[in-house]
């Protein structure tokens, strides 16, 4: 299974996001809800799942869209499932490191 993964620096720390590779480019739309995954800011390396929960660690901000992104962070006990929000049946959140 694989990720596609950007790393932005950020003033309060390491912004990781994770997107499933297979929803990278598309638009969801659900009432006032939507998930634009067609920008560049969700452009990155692809990485598979254990690289990207070695990640999960340096991160201050996770910022997950899609079935295997949201459900690694359910995996590692980063979430909980009522947190999750969805759109067009895709999971997001984020989620501030403690």
């Amino acid at each position: 299974m694989a990720f596609i993964v950007a790393h932005k620096d950020g003033p309060h720390g390491l912004l990781l996001i994770v997107t499933d590779k297979d929803i990278l480019g598309k638009r969801f739309e659900e009432g006032r809800r939507q998930l634009d995954l067609t920008g560049r800011f969700y452009q990155g390396e692809e990485l598979e799942k254990e690289e990207v929960k070695k990640l999960f660690s340096q991160a201050r901000h996770l910022h997950l869209t899609g079935k295997q992104a949201v459900t690694l962070a359910l995996e590692e006990d980063l979430i909980q499932a009522k947190q999750i929000l969805w759109v067009q049946g895709v999971p997001h959140i984020e989620v501030v490191m403690g």
